[in-house]
């Protein structure tokens, strides 16, 4: 094979995926932040959003965790352990190794009708929202649900690490187009130049921002555009049901040319994702051929558990309080602390600081004080925009937070070297 051949060969090979080459530039990074005690951090829930680390040079530490994505503050609901509990107690079995189209939990079928009234559509529970992209994104790209004809997958260049991750599996069923992030004129080119488009995408990005909403209805609307948008970091947040971020936007009848992703182990407090669908023929194909339907099982038992009990508060008007207790921190944070997401009614702030070293150094000096952070660097954001991302959440003490911008102040001027 010739020079020339092999640089086709790689390139026809990395058009999607360059795992090689994100390991070579990021390692360093990674090697770092493991040193510094900020990655791979193991302890226990205290109370509210305290934890006591169990490892490490901080062992028996009790820090405030600003990393878990738990925005209502149900992950340690005693409501929601309980339900976990009762159902593995009522089961007598964790988990059945058998795939979702044999055997099922009888629990979990009661869990989907629950779901589907909570979020009005046709939902399918799954282990993880990655999980329920991977099934469902190929199944988009062959065509049966949009009339025989396949689309052309375009995905939003800032679309979840769960969602690009499939992009060399749908490109062995149909092209595949990124766009640059929330380009509404590049996605609506893309439209008049094919007759079927699928835009792929998140409700609710998780290092801040959030889908255009508003104007992708407006492009379906005109050209048939199939929306797949994954609101993992949505889901609970908004709405009178918890229905999220992009349902909430949406038609009562979601439709043929709309699915949404979620989870039920972020804002919801459970463990696993699920799928809203719009119409019977959606449902059947997936329950016969996404692959983790297929081929794997049921979210286990406590995670089924944990999840009706959920549904059970996304039920009554403690979700509201819940709801109003996170904006009221949002607002707290951004009156003390200036980001790019300031005002946005979003659980989720990022500290700019560029450097991926200097990333890391703030994010030790801050748990040093006691508060973990989560430290973004490349590939998670783009080379040189490193920062701090904070994850804001209803069960944060008020007083807590505002000793946490405190220290990001303190931090901020020390970096800019001013006294």
């Amino acid at each position: 094979m010739s020079a020339a051949e092999s640089e086709a060969v790689v390139g026809r090979l990395t058009r999607f995926r360059n795992t090689a080459s994100v390991i070579d530039q990021t390692r360093m990074y990674f090697e770092e932040a493991h040193r510094r005690g900020l990655m791979a951090v193991y302890g226990r829930s205290v109370a509210e959003r305290a934890v006591s680390l169990t490892t490490g040079d901080r062992r028996g530490n009790t820090i405030t965790d600003y990393v878990r994505c738990s925005y209502l503050g149900l992950d340690n609901h005693p409501a929601i352990v309980a339900g976990a509990i009762a159902a593995v107690e009522e089961y007598g079995s964790l988990h059945w190794s058998c795939a979702r189209t044999r055997l099922n939990f009888g629990l979990i079928g009661e869990l989907e009708n629950r779901l589907c009234q909570l979020f009005r559509a046709r939902v399918i529970a799954y282990s993880t929202v990655m999980v329920a992209n991977m099934g469902a994104l190929p199944i988009i790209a062959s065509g049966h649900l949009t009339a025989g004809q396949r689309p052309v997958m375009v995905f939003d260049r800032l679309a979840h690490a769960s969602l690009a991750f499939h992009k060399p599996v749908v490109a062995e069923e149909t092209e595949v187009e990124t766009i640059p992030h929330n380009d509404l004129n590049a996605l609506e080119e893309l439209c008049r130049k094919h007759p079927v488009v699928a835009y792929v995408c998140d409700g609710v990005y998780s290092m801040g921002g959030f889908a255009p909403v508003d104007g992708l209805l407006r492009l379906q609307e005109k050209y048939g555009l199939f929306l797949y948008i994954d609101d993992a970091h949505g889901i609970s947040l908004f709405g009178d049901t918890g229905e999220g971020f992009a349902r909430s936007q949406l038609p009562h009848e979601l439709g043929e040319r709309t699915i949404i992703a979620a989870s039920l182990g972020k804002g919801f407090g459970a463990s696993g994702g699920m799928l809203m669908l719009g119409t019977a023929h959606q449902e059947a194909l997936f329950r016969c051929y996404s692959i983790p339907h297929a081929f794997s099982a049921s979210p286990n038992v406590a995670a089924i558990g944990a999840a009706l009990a959920s549904a059970d508060i996304h039920q009554t008007s403690e979700l509201k309080l819940r709801q109003e207790r996170l904006v009221e921190r949002i607002a707290f944070f951004d009156r003390h602390i200036e980001t790019d997401q300031r005002g946005a009614p979003l659980p989720i702030r990022m500290i700019k600081v560029g450097d991926e070293f200097a990333a890391i150094d703030f994010a030790e000096r801050l748990l040093d004080d006691g508060f973990y952070t989560s430290a973004t660097f490349f590939p998670t954001v783009a080379r040189g925009r490193a920062g701090i991302r904070i994850c804001l959440t209803a069960s944060h003490d008020l007083s807590d937070l505002e000793r946490l911008c405190a220290r990001i102040a303190s931090h901020e001027r020390h970096a800019l070297g001013v006294a």
